[in-house]
């Protein structure tokens, strides 16, 4: 039988997700119009509504299967990725690794400032709610710097490499996305990306149920 502590687990943890992965998306966007490029906004993706950056299977389906599989103890999504046009960068190859590392940094920020509140309060604010909002921020910032398209790793990376190898490298978006379900699907949050933030937080002295 499901008891009122569950739901309220569940939208927490819905609202903590939906909270972060419109943040991550938006700084992704912001940035890209800092360094001249409109898409984002004649998209409509420059906007805190997070409506506009929801993803049937990232946002809704993903999240729902993990907090069940989990038993309510962690989730994770990720949102339709931000239209971005390097081509209307001044410096394409430098501006685009900042716009990919602008999501990641975001949840990091989001991350250690709940670690904070958590410290200094001493456990007393929620706690459970907190750390649940430290571990999802830390997971989609690790795993949003996984290089595989269209992940922010991908651009990153492809900042790095040779023009003509970097645009093919990108151009491997579509089957980067099967690449992404297969891995989630067959257990790389748990056997992979856990154990990363499991040690960040035992870094960090947080103890949590994971």
């Amino acid at each position: 039988m499901i008891q009122p502590a569950d739901i309220l687990n569940f939208v927490s943890i819905a609202i903590l997700l939906f909270i972060s992965i419109t943040l991550h998306e938006y700084s992704h966007g912001f940035v890209a119009a800092k360094f001249g490029d409109p898409t984002p906004k004649t998209s409509g993706r420059l906007t805190l509504n997070p409506l506009a950056h929801i993803d049937i299977f990232g946002t809704i389906i993903l999240p729902i299967l993990l907090i069940a599989l989990s038993g309510g103890k962690f989730s994770f999504g990720y949102a339709k990725p931000v239209p971005i046009n390097p081509y209307h960068f001044k410096n394409p190859k430098k501006d685009i690794l900042w716009v990919g590392l602008a999501g990641p940094a975001v949840n990091f920020l989001i991350a250690f400032l709940l670690v904070m509140i958590l410290k200094v309060s001493n456990y007393m604010f929620i706690p459970e709610i907190i750390i649940e909002g430290i571990l999802i921020n830390f997971i989609l910032a690790i795993f949003n710097l996984i290089p595989i398209p269209p992940l922010d790793g991908s651009r990153i990376l492809s900042a790095l490499l040779p023009y003509k190898l970097s645009y093919l490298y990108l151009k491997m978006e579509t089957a980067g996305v099967f690449v992404i379900i297969i891995l989630i699907m067959a257990g790389f949050i748990r056997w992979f990306m856990l154990p990363i933030v499991t040690f960040i937080l035992t870094l960090l002295n947080i103890k949590a149920a994971i």
